[in-house]
């Protein structure tokens, strides 16, 4: 059973768009990011109260497909979901929706390894045992 997705909304600021008034491509991370950073919040797991307690979640890897355009002004509703749980990285899926007229905007999912902020080795560890609780639901 697939997690229920999270929506986290936003306007488009004109500093986001290009020439030609279309959201840039790169804003498309911000925006998961921004949603994924509420999502975890929201669960009670806040990632700035995660690195003082020295975990760190890196970018690892990103998939991202664009469908429509997006305009200055757009409201955009951003659903994020946990995708898949793994011993040492998590991903989240979103997909980027205009709220007047419910045109999906762009897909993707983000995944995230988790570190431990003191070791210099910078290698993946397990994932807290409470973040995956407070995630799934446990």
């Amino acid at each position: 059973m697939e997690a229920p997705y999270y929506e986290h909304r936003l306007r488009v600021r004109y500093a986001e768009t290009d020439q030609m008034g279309v959201v840039h491509h790169k804003n498309y991370l911000v925006y998961f990011e921004e949603s994924r950073t509420s999502l975890m919040r929201d669960r009670g797991c806040s990632y700035a109260e995660m690195e003082r307690r020295g975990w760190a979640l890196p970018v690892r890897s990103v998939a991202l497909r664009y469908r429509a355009p997006a305009y200055y002004e757009d409201e955009l509703c951003v659903r994020t979901r946990v995708g898949r749980i793994r011993a040492a990285s998590l991903t989240f899926e979103s997909e980027v929706v205009r709220v007047a007229d419910g045109v999906l905007i762009a897909t993707g999912e983000v995944e995230l390894a988790c570190l431990r902020k003191d070791s210099e080795e910078r290698r993946p560890v397990p994932l807290p045992d409470d973040l995956v609780a407070r995630l799934t639901g446990g």
